[in-house]
């Protein structure tokens, strides 16, 4: 029998692919996903952001850092190249980082840098749920 595909925010398994150059190791996201098969994705990674990168915030939709440079194009580069990935996978859900302007799933900074957080989504989870993928935020599992 096939395992279960589950595409999870790389943080999460311990990659160090924050914007800080940390990651958001979590030990429940790991046991939880066990008996699944582990996509790992970085979408600012892949997009062609480096490991550390200066902080990022959605402003009106738009990525942009923390030095006021637009990098929305880096964003949504990633998340084709994540959609790309999985394109032909049955994957059954996606559990990601909360908050990311990436991967949040209820909740994203608002753009000010302040660390105000207001309803919303990260571009990758806006995208994998248009197409039909359920998304989990990592601290509800």
């Amino acid at each position: 029998m096939e395992k279960e595909k589950v595409l999870v925010s790389a943080c999460l398994l311990g990659e160090n692919c924050k914007y800080d150059g940390k990651n958001n190791y979590s030990s429940r996201v790991l046991s939880y996903l066990e008996d699944k098969e582990i996509i790992a994705v970085c979408p600012e990674v892949m997009g062609g952001l480096s490991v550390p990168r200066a902080c990022v915030e959605l402003k009106n939709g738009v990525a942009v850092n923390k030095n006021g440079e637009d990098v929305d194009g880096y964003f949504r580069a990633g998340v084709k190249k994540v959609l790309e990935k999985i394109e032909g996978k049955e994957i059954s859900m996606a559990v990601l980082q909360p908050r990311s302007p990436s991967c949040g799933t209820k909740q994203v900074y608002d753009g000010s840098f302040t660390g105000r957080l207001i309803p919303g989504e990260g571009m990758l989870a806006k995208a994998l749920r248009q197409r039909g993928i359920k998304v989990v935020d990592a601290s509800d599992l």
